[in-house]
């Protein structure tokens, strides 16, 4: 059913509870469902390379039921039980969708991202006590194994290491290279180090245990951290299915191929597309570890399209913005729908795009915390450009305004502003983090997630997503929403990005600044894209005092802005222009970030004379607090 208006939505709920809108327990046994009505069908793909004529490693719905229950049974051999945890940390690959499966199957799942420093790596294995950890084998041109070691030898409760040897994919005269060009490694963990495919190729090929019929935790995802500290999120069998339900009710067939070069370590590749696949026995095609970032991709996306007839393409708002800068060079005419997530999309850009592809875009919403899906734009239906859909049935979204505790203070009316607040099956009320004190005040009257996101309802029941509640530039006491610097940059033909946040003021407290990435070859300045938002930001309070073009912005894995390293980058600049200022042989080159305290700007001063009542003149009046660096 192609759900087009709230009360189709409500339709739909009122028709059963939503637990009887599916029949399997957990994963694999959705999984199974799937490979008995289609088991010659094409599951999974992966490619290493990007071009439209490289190897690939296509799984059968039967196929890839053994090879996950030959995964889940070695994860089994290696001690892991329900409550116990299975981390990978791998870019695509056929084995990170074996481990996501097999892990939840066996244990609980916990994917981390191999972009992470080994230290946050270390920590997020400690966070969740992981047992078992999947990871690459040393390979030429990636340092995940590297990290992978330094994070084990710092996570002790880790007992075995499986590594995926991306050698196999490739054939010769390549292959043969690898053994010469593979980077030597030290390792100075005790965990014993096994070879994930060796090792599964010893196991039976159907699961050696009878899965429990009870709901439980299966997977632990940590948060992309744009805003703060990463912190790590649980979800239940329950929630997992449930997103590929919302997209399969709908949407996607068992005809259907989805090329997604999203990281499978992030909810939205891991729930909304993989999960969606498996419900539906639709095609899962991922190209390259490294998915957008890797080499070629964008150039040869369309024809990527054309080699699978892809009918959906996953993409995110940096993504677009790239491929809006290729030409469409290949028949796409099997397209049906481009599904866009992760951030807010901008309506420039969704314009340029449809006018110069052809292809549909259902932009969504969703996060960690809510097992990802909230809401999309209808496919059949008004779609309402610029905003994030109606919610998906069984989605409750209410716009509050609570206090610290989450007590609702004022439910908001048609069109007010407030905090995004939901109840779906992927929300687990009370416990959606794993560390207990940061549940406090998270759900408004203890029922929906509190998301951090400002937004409103309109008369339609269509969700619009107005800023961050953590990400508003506060100049003065007055609300300043980044997307209004944001949405006028992307209306200039130069500008393929920005980020707009609030810079440091001993004045005002906070005044907008905005860093921009401009399309490949652009020529425009700084003071004509100034000049640019004068015109275009109608509140003048919001004009930015200042704008620098970078190379690139810094982004998470799926392409999301990550607007605390730019106010790292605006607090080092503002503090050490304030040092000067004051006399001070000294700069802020580094800022660091603090759980309970937030940014700290780490002063090094070049001379030794420089006291702290000095540095406390210079900086004293600005918000963010500095400390010494340590030597």
């Amino acid at each position: 059913m192609k759900i087009a208006t709230i009360t189709e939505k409500l339709a739909v709920e009122k028709e059963m509870d939503v637990s009887a809108r599916w029949s399997a327990n957990t994963l694999f046994e959705l999984l199974s469902q799937t490979a008995d009505k289609y088991p010659h069908q094409k599951a999974l793909t992966f490619m290493l390379k990007s071009g439209p004529k490289d190897p690939e490693e296509t799984f059968t719905w039967a196929g890839l039921r053994e090879r996950v229950a030959q995964s889940a049974n070695l994860f089994r051999s290696l001690g892991v039980g329900e409550k116990d945890v299975v981390a990978y940390v791998l870019p695509n690959c056929n084995e990170a969708v074996l481990t996501f499966i097999a892990g939840s199957t066996a244990g609980i799942v916990n994917p981390i991202n191999p972009l992470l420093a080994p230290e946050q790596i270390a920590s997020i294995l400690r966070e969740t006590g992981a047992k078992v950890v999947v990871t690459l084998a040393p390979f030429p041109k990636t340092d995940v194994a590297q990290k992978v070691a330094e994070a084990v030898a710092l996570a002790p409760g880790v007992k075995a290491v499986l590594e995926v040897d991306l050698k196999r994919y490739l054939k010769p005269p390549l292959a043969w290279l690898i053994p010469l060009l593979r980077p030597k490694m030290e390792v100075k963990h005790a965990a014993k180090v096994l070879d994930f495919n060796a090792e599964a190729d010893k196991q039976s090929k159907s699961l050696k245990w009878v899965e429990g019929a009870e709901d439980r935790v299966a997977a632990y995802f940590h948060t992309g951290g744009t805003t703060g500290m990463p912190k790590v999120a649980q979800h239940r069998y329950s929630g997992m299915i449930y997103n590929g339900w919302c997209a399969e009710y709908q949407i996607i067939t068992s005809e259907d191929v989805l090329l997604c070069p999203l990281p499978i370590f992030h909810v939205f590749a891991a729930y909304p597309i993989l999960m969606t696949c498996i419900a539906s026995g639709a095609q899962m095609v991922m190209p390259t570890p490294q998915g957008y970032r890797g080499d070629g991709v964008f150039d040869n996306f369309w024809k990527l399209v054309e080699r699978y007839k892809a009918s959906f393409m996953v993409t995110v708002p940096t993504a677009v913005a790239a491929l809006m800068q290729r030409e469409v060079d290949a028949d796409v005419s099997s397209l049906k729908y481009a599904l866009c997530g992760s951030a807010p999309l901008p309506v420039e850009l969704f314009k340029r795009f449809e006018a110069s592809t052809g292809v549909r875009i259902l932009e969504g919403y969703g996060m960690t915390e809510t097992t990802c899906l909230i809401s999309i734009n209808p496919v059949a239906g008004e779609r309402k450009v610029g905003s994030v859909g109606l919610p998906f049935p069984y989605s409750d979204v209410k716009i509050y305004d609570c206090d610290p505790e989450g007590n609702v203070i004022t439910e908001r009316g048609i069109d007010e502003i407030g905090e995004i607040c939901v109840s779906n099956p992927g929300v687990i009320a009370g416990a959606t983090y794993i560390e207990d004190d940061k549940n406090i005040g998270l759900f408004a009257n203890g029922t929906h997630l509190r998301t951090g996101d400002l937004g409103r309802l309109d008369s339609d029941g269509f969700l619009w997503i107005t800023g961050r509640a953590k990400d508003l530039i506060i100049r003065g006491g007055h609300n300043i929403d980044p997307a209004i610097i944001e949405d006028a940059l992307a209306g200039h033909p130069d500008v393929a990005l920005s980020g707009a946040i609030g810079q440091p003021d001993s004045h005002s407290g906070e005044l907008p600044c905005v860093y921009i990435e401009l399309v490949e070859n652009a020529t425009v300045s700084d003071a004509e894209l100034l000049a640019h938002l004068k015109k275009h930001v109608s509140e003048r309070a919001a004009i930015p005092k200042y704008v620098e073009i970078t190379d690139e912005l810094p982004k998470t894995a799926v392409g999301k802005i990550l607007k605390n390293d730019l106010r790292k980058l605006a607090i080092s600049r503002v503090y050490s222009a304030a040092l000067r200022q004051n006399g001070l042989d000294a700069a802020v080159p580094l800022v660091l970030e603090d759980k309970k305290r937030g940014l700290i700007a780490q002063v090094e001063a070049n001379d030794a004379s420089i006291t702290d009542e000095a540095i406390t003149a210079a900086l004293g009046e600005f918000a963010r607090p500095w400390e010494r660096m340590k030597k």
